[in-house]
């Protein structure tokens, strides 16, 4: 595969000096080649991790002959070369449907995107071939017949969905970017390269979405602290690309409507896909700890050097053709649509700068005094919880606005509604005891879902008045006729919804206690009694489950948990290589959960001892993410003739 890429820079670079057109179909074949070859490499070890080869240093390390076979296929990406070798494959599987779905489309265009796309997938092989090969033998000076066993914590069925989804969003952005230094290559800056990768933005920003509130709900049941954001670096490598991802999003609308930010797009595309970089850089250069993170390892400087590189090349390029960018088009007034999307793309940046200033700081620090200075989630809360309902206001803001200007009219009528209900929400609120934060966050989460309710409403009526439908056929061809408009409020509705949800943070009740059999506690309305303890033998690991009836304050039944305390690899004679692990269980609410952990166990006296949580409104948070997706889907489904 690397053999291939590098007559692919062959072929193709010969094409661009004379332009024979067979060289050009050579250069094409080429690169399908590497995609094609990439991928059955990748087919090849996780038929190794399915058959127990551990004769292969990687199959030894992430399986085991009692690893269950769906954690065999996550083994894949669970080290440090199986994982790279799946980033490569992902892009590879994006490769050959851009040069196939781009045979005949985009001809001044593709031999670039197609040298940058595979410079890409070039450097990732340089490492799989000579850093970090997934397929180097095991050493050792005997016949090694069983394997260490995936890390029990990776041992979870979201874990086998999140990473994919994580990486087909970091890997997507591959190809915008090389639209995008293909359009400055070739000093063709029209709107064509735009319109060419619209909706490969919003895919990977989709799977990026999906990725990262897989991540969270996979913290929030396996690590046992009630939460789902802990602002880790790596929850911040995948946050920060999102972040100016979903900025580019909101400015190429602008650039295919009004022909302006064309300079401020090329910088959103370009610094998003030198994140994705940099994020795999800091899961892997071991200069952050992290639960997420693999070991350090040889991986680092290379990486840094090749985002130092890709960062000089596309920033000395795209200096080289602000004058083609420039646009002649300007916002008119600041209470148009144009500017609240602008405000909305500063503050997104905003936020972006200070998560990365913030994971950079323990190492900026000891670099610079030779002391770690740790900052965290206080710091990011602090200073991130005021931009972000900044960001929250504006998504409601931004619907509400006219093209162009908006007039004082047009303000009164648009405005008066969602006003009128963040009033109604402030009245309620303040007598609850809601304040600081969670008030502003109710207030605002209510001013954007009266607008997005508005916008709908008024869609429906003037179909209803003009076609004589019902509600439901009015709504359903209104998002029909235009997808990508109230797709972006079904988007923006499940963000609203999410903000609710994290409103119910401030209000979690946390308590920890031993129990022997017969006896309970309580925390907040419920009351917790252990019946028993008892214990079992699976095929990979031992568990202790505790058996805990709950019951409200008039002493009503409301659930059975079963919390567990695992031992993985229990038969090894080797204490060390036990690896103990809780596994929780959650009974799930509209309005709260009731989370246990089993921390511990005394087998003498046969005491369990439990953390209970109540997490109030976290269901929302996940409700809020489906409709997020679901909106992104109805922007992304191919349009169609919607009779009127």
């Amino acid at each position: 595969s690397l053999g291939c890429a590098f007559l692919t820079f062959i072929a193709l670079g010969f094409y661009l000096k004379n332009r024979d057109v067979r060289l050009y179909l050579m250069g094409r074949r080429l690169a399908l080649a590497v995609s094609w070859l990439s991928i059955i490499a990748t087919l090849i070890l996780l038929n190794e991790l399915i058959r127990n080869n551990f004769d292969v240093d990687y199959v030894a390390h992430y399986s085991s002959r009692a690893t269950p076979f769906i954690y065999k296929i996550t083994a894949l990406w669970a080290g440090q070369s199986g994982s790279l070798l799946f980033w490569l494959s992902i892009l590879s599987v994006y490769a050959i449907i851009l040069i196939v779905q781009n045979k005949r489309r985009n001809v001044s265009l593709m031999p670039w995107v197609i040298l940058i796309t595979v410079s890409v997938q070039a450097f990732f092989l340089i490492l799989i071939n000579f850093v970090t090969n997934p397929f180097a033998p095991v050493e050792a000076n005997f016949v090694v017949t069983d394997g260490n066993g995936l890390n029990p914590l990776l041992q979870n069925i979201t874990m086998a969905i999140h990473p994919p989804m994580l990486y087909l969003g970091y890997v997507g952005f591959t190809i915008p970017f090389a639209f995008a230094m293909a359009a400055l290559l070739t000093k063709d800056v029209s709107p064509l390269w735009i319109r060419s990768i619209r909706r490969w933005t919003l895919l990977t920003w989709m799977f990026l979405s999906a990725g990262i509130i897989l991540g969270g709900w996979w913290a929030y049941q396996e690590l046992g602290w009630g939460g789902y954001w802990a602002w880790d670096p790596v929850e911040n490598a995948s946050l920060m690309p999102w972040l100016t991802g979903t900025a580019f999003i909101h400015s190429i609308i602008i650039q295919e409507k009004k022909n302006m930010l064309k300079i401020w797009n090329m910088i959103l595309i370009i610094v998003t896909f030198v994140l994705v970089i940099f994020g795999t850089f800091m899961t892997r250069s071991g200069v952050m700890s992290s639960v997420h993170a693999f070991t350090a390892s040889s991986l680092g400087p290379i990486f840094l050097g090749y985002v130092f590189l890709v960062l000089v090349v596309s920033s000395a390029l795209l200096v080289t053709r602000v004058p083609l960018l420039r646009s002649s088009n300007r916002i008119e007034s600041f209470s148009s649509r144009e500017s609240g999307f602008l405000f909305n793309n500063v503050v997104f940046v905003v936020l972006c700068f200070v998560v990365l200033w913030g994971t950079l700081f323990p190492v900026l620090t000891e670099a610079v005094q030779g002391t770690k200075i740790t900052v965290g989630a206080p710091f990011f809360n602090q200073v991130n919880v005021p931009i972000g309902l900044v960001l929250l206001f504006l998504t409601g803001v931004g619907p509400l606005l006219a093209w162009r200007r908006t007039s004082r009219q047009g303000l009164i009528k648009n405005f008066s509604l969602p006003l009128v209900g963040a009033l109604v929400a402030l009245l309620v609120a303040v007598p609850l005891g809601l304040r600081r934060f969670v008030l502003v966050n109710v207030v605002l989460s209510t001013f954007v879902l009266v607008a997005i309710v508005e916008e709908f409403t008024r869609g429906v009526a003037a179909r209803r008045r003009r076609h004589q439908e019902s509600v439901w056929q009015a709504l359903v061809r209104l998002i029909g006729k235009n997808r990508t408009r109230y797709g972006g409020y079904i988007a923006h509705l499940g963000i609203v919804i999410m903000f609710i949800g994290f409103a119910g943070k401030a209000f979690d009740q946390e308590k920890e206690f031993g129990l022997q059999a017969g006896q309970s506690d309580h925390v907040g309305q419920y009351r917790f009694t252990l019946n028993q303890i008892r214990e079992e033998e699976r095929t990979n690991h031992y568990a202790w489950i505790a058996d805990l009836r709950v019951t409200d304050r008039d002493g009503n039944f409301v659930t059975n948990l079963h919390p567990e305390k695992r031992i993985y690899n229990f038969r090894n004679p080797n204490p060390n290589a036990r690896q103990p692990n809780s596994e929780l269980d959650i009974y799930n609410m509209l309005n709260m959960d009731i989370y246990s952990v089993f921390s511990g166990v005394d087998t003498e006296k046969q005491i369990a001892y439990l953390k209970i949580m109540l997490t109030p409104l976290i269901r929302w948070v996940w409700v809020g993410g489906y409709i997020l997706i679901l909106g992104t889907l109805i922007s992304l489904w191919p349009s169609r003739r919607v009779s009127a």
